[in-house]
This record gives structure tokens, sequence and C-alpha cells, in this order.
């Protein structure tokens, strides 16, 4: 015999309870993942009360979040600011303009004369030097 589904306020309610994580919600209820999804898929009232679910929990956390920053928690607050004052400038950003170290160019210029140099510096393998005093 088949287990008859919960309703959707009990759904809504475990799956708060479980802070809106499918996988917990699916073990509380004993269902599977793809039993969860075809019923809040084909049940657009179910799908609704879920959403409102993850808006208040949402709410709860941005409520804390606020309570944090009110204790002078400068985490939260530096959080908060990346978070919703970009448009205000607080966003991380690379300096795309930074100081070129003197050493490493030079590094490069021994490099590249390197380079231009004759191949008749370089050792010769024993293998080559033996064919070409043939």
């Amino acid at each position: 015999m088949r287990k008859k589904r919960p309703t959707n306020a009990y759904i809504a309610k475990v799956y708060y309870k479980q802070a809106c994580n499918v996988s917990q919600t699916c073990k509380a209820l004993k269902i599977s993942r793809n039993t969860f999804y075809e019923w809040r898929n084909s049940d657009k009232e179910l799908d609704e009360a879920l959403k409102e679910q993850e808006g208040s929990l949402l709410d709860y956390a941005e409520g804390k979040l606020l309570s944090a920053i009110q204790d002078d928690n400068l985490t939260a607050t530096i959080f908060f600011l990346k978070t919703k004052g970009k448009k205000r400038g607080y966003v991380e950003q690379v300096d795309q303009n930074f100081v070129k170290n003197p050493f490493e160019e030079l590094m490069r210029e021994t490099d590249a004369d390197d380079d231009e140099d004759d191949d008749d510096d370089k050792p010769v393998p024993p293998r080559e030097k033996a064919e070409n005093e043939l």
C-alpha cells in the first residue's frame, strides 16, 4: 500500500524546519528527492508555499545579520557592505595598475639576451659530438 502524501502545509513546515534543505526535508518526510521535486513541480500551491518558506528563512537570516551589526560585529558589517553596499563602492577590486618590480624586468631582459646568443657556446651532447666529428 502506498503512503498518503502529506498536506502542502505540513511539507512546507518540515521544509522550513530543515532550513529549506531539500535532502534533509526528504529524510524527514521519508521520501526521495525525485518525489519531492515531482510534488513541487506538479503542484503550484506547494511550490508557492515552499518559496514562501525560503523567503521567511532569508528574512530570518537578514534579521540575525542586522543584530550582529548592531552588536558591533565587524565581520558582519563588512559582509553587509560587500553584499548590499556595492552601489556605494564597497566592492573588492584587483588593482590592475600595480608597480612593476625592477628586478623582474632585469631578469626578463637577461633571459632575452641569453636567447639571442650563438649556439656555439652551448655544450654539444656526446652523441651529437660523435656524429659531428665524423
